[in-house]
């Protein structure tokens, strides 16, 4: 009768320990996995993008803008070399080919 008894505490020893091992492996997976608090898809894409200096951007910089391309970002440039600085950022509506949409598109990322 004794034997029979030791050999019930074998297993129950054995899954004691695998249901322990268990939860400090799950407890450690939670605690190394990094949870990001929730946003909006726009104000995650608005901070993972750069601002844009209108006055010394480059063109690869410019051409990251919302509807400016490389005939858009080539016409800023060339506005800044004929003109000067620009002195507010509605200002670049009077570059060619840019109007108040895509200037308002671009606001947040914009500056002077």
């Amino acid at each position: 009768m004794k034997n029979s008894i030791k050999y019930c505490y074998t297993p129950l020893f054995v899954l004691t320990l695998s249901v322990a091992l268990l939860m400090s492996a799950s407890l450690a997976l939670a605690k190394s996995t990094d949870v990001k608090p929730l946003e909006s898809p726009q104000a995650e894409s608005i901070t993972k993008q750069q601002v844009v200096n209108l006055n010394k951007s480059t063109f690869e910089q410019l051409i990251t803008l919302k509807g400016v391309g490389h005939t858009k970002a080539q016409a800023i440039i060339v506005y800044r070399q004929q003109v000067g600085s620009f002195k507010s950022i509605d200002e670049l509506m009077e570059v060619n080919g840019i109007g108040e949409k895509i200037v308002l598109q671009n606001k947040a990322r914009l500056s002077i």
